[in-house]
């Protein structure tokens, strides 16, 4: 969804998006930062519309919350996962969110596909092994009981 967002982003030609993947250390609430500048506030509008659009129509997602797109100086739109901030230029040099969150490790499009490719094979991986244990259990309870079945049989 990041990058749907990021794509969205850049068709509606905004400036300078940048996506931060923030330490879990330091982050409890949300995993990425998309950080981009407009021109104006009417590109900022136009540049949030986009992005709810394409990751409902996408992804059959909302924001969670959505905060200052009636002023369209600094919008903000909580995905939970993520969180974009679309900045006028000069907000966006006084906040410099990239500052504030040293910690945070800068990507680009191509790091967060192969990032989320490792992160993805391994949670099916830990998923894997959860199941595994779950199925040998339930063959072993069917063998056990079979084996009861015959010898109930048996002493018939």
């Amino acid at each position: 969804m990041v990058l749907a967002a990021a794509s969205a982003c850049e068709d509606k030609k905004a400036e300078n998006t940048r996506i931060l993947e923030l330490d879990a250390a330091d982050s409890g609430f949300t995993d990425f930062f998309l950080i981009t500048s407009a021109a104006n506030d009417r590109q900022a509008v136009a540049i949030s519309d986009e992005i709810e659009l394409r990751l409902k129509r996408d992804f059959h997602t909302y924001p969670n919350s959505v905060e200052g797109r009636r002023m369209g100086e600094w919008i903000l739109m909580d995905y939970v996962d993520f969180v974009v901030h679309i900045f006028l230029h000069e907000k966006r040099a006084f906040y410099d969110l990239e500052r504030l969150w040293k910690s945070a490790r800068p990507m680009d499009a191509e790091e967060l596909k192969s990032t989320l490719k490792k992160k993805t094979a391994a949670v099916r991986k830990k998923s894997a092994a959860k199941k595994q244990p779950a199925k040998k259990a339930a063959k072993s309870a069917k063998k056990s009981s079979g084996r009861v079945s015959a010898k109930k049989k048996s002493s018939k």
